[in-house]
């Protein structure tokens, strides 16, 4: 039976020497895995640049509630990319947001205000002309909403801590290493607070932001099972450095 959907390209993987399979997280169905025959041909009706990571689709396709490898009978990409594919730093912090979202979105379900989440932020980064640098900051703190351990800002303007392993603000170290102190505390609570059309306002150094980085990683690391090493981060550091 033939559906129309809404998709987010997470990753292709050669299938055989023309066709790839392509991991896409569908508006209706979650993740799910598309067989694209003939994609590596030179006039393949579905080519490759059409589903590069990230890339933001509009679909027609085969779907079997069973599972296994599904099948597409139209796509198109939409809304077309202006800058993301052609922009150093823009492509960077995809290449960056697809190696997290590729170890955190699993479910083989719909999932509708996590998708509504990534497909308007991918958008807005397209589009944005300011307040790069501090955009994966935000979309990995905002994400962890819809993955279930957005942090508990309830003490949050009085706080010195940000404890990562209970996702909570408190005055009182916690007993254990894994939390944040001082000028981090307070900029971690700013990014919390902050529009994502505001992202240039926040004056965050280039020291800041690499350790905070580091330390949201952990944060994930603390309340996603299995997830492993991002390597990518190394590549958004050189980027954003001055």
């Amino acid at each position: 039976m033939l559906h129309k959907t809404r998709g987010i390209v997470f990753k292709t993987t050669d299938y055989s020497e023309s066709s790839v399979v392509v991991q896409i997280f569908t508006e209706k169905f979650g993740l799910q895995s598309y067989l694209v025959n003939g994609a590596r041909k030179p006039r393949a009706k579905i080519r490759m640049n059409m589903i590069q990571p990230l890339h933001l689709l509009d679909m027609v396709v085969y779907h079997k509630p069973d599972g296994g490898i599904q099948r597409i009978s139209e796509i198109r990409n939409l809304p077309l990319f202006e800058s993301l594919p052609y922009d150093l730093t823009k492509s960077s912090l995809a290449l960056f947001l697809n190696e997290v979202l590729y170890k955190v979105v699993k479910q083989h379900h719909d999932d509708q205000p996590l998708f509504e989440f990534m497909f308007h932020s991918i958008a807005l980064l397209d589009r944005m002309e300011a307040g790069l640098n501090n955009f994966h900051l935000w979309f990995l703190l905002h994400l962890s909403r819809y993955l279930g351990f957005y942090p508990e800002r309830t003490n949050e303007r009085m706080s010195a801590y940000f404890d990562l392993r209970n996702g909570v603000f408190t005055n009182v170290p916690p007993g254990h290493v894994h939390f944040l102190h001082g000028s981090l505390t307070k900029k971690f609570a700013e990014i919390l607070d902050t529009n994502i059309n505001a992202l240039h306002i926040l004056q965050i150094s280039n020291i800041e932001r690499r350790e905070l980085l580091t330390r949201i990683l952990d944060y994930y690391r603390l309340h996603v099972d299995n997830f492993s090493e991002v390597r990518s981060h190394k590549i958004i550091e050189e980027v954003l450095s001055p």
